[in-house]
């Protein structure tokens, strides 16, 4: 499975509903058992298979020093963010999910944005987790 871009979060970015640099932006872990439907999965309540662990919370973590830039080369914009730890970790990940957090108990209002995939499993046992993302950004948006 390819990375992708979830359609409800395409629009919500496009309509302002999701404001990249201002809005809680998290990420969160899932098993390989999960399949994204860029079309279907709108929101929190949608996915299912997040990862369980040692040194892992529920929903992830919020994203730092979030960041857009206009890439004139590729053309296009790029989302970018520091990379993400998750210390002494027991825990078994294929991909993330990059989602807007308002509201632990309204999984409806916390939009998927984007599913990154790893490509395959990777694993920590008592020790970091880390995702590095990509020196271009976590995704764009492009021709």
């Amino acid at each position: 499975m390819a990375s992708l871009i979830y359609n409800e979060g395409k629009k919500q970015i496009l309509n302002g509903s999701i404001d990249l640099l201002n809005d809680n932006i998290y990420v969160a872990l899932f098993t390989s058992s999960y399949t994204p439907d860029k079309d279907a999965h709108l929101d929190w309540g949608d996915v299912d298979n997040e990862v369980t662990g040692t040194g892992y919370t529920a929903g992830g973590k919020a994203l730092a020093n979030a960041a857009v830039n206009k890439d004139d080369t590729n053309d296009r914009a790029e989302f970018d963010a520091d990379d993400v730890v998750w210390t002494v970790a027991t825990i078994t990940a294929r991909a993330a999910i990059i989602y807007k957090f308002v509201d632990d108990e309204d999984d409806e209002t916390n939009i998927l944005i984007t599913y990154v995939d790893f490509g395959d499993d990777y694993s920590a046992s008592a020790e970091d987790f880390t995702i590095e993302w990509d020196s271009e950004g976590i995704f764009y948006l492009g021709e």
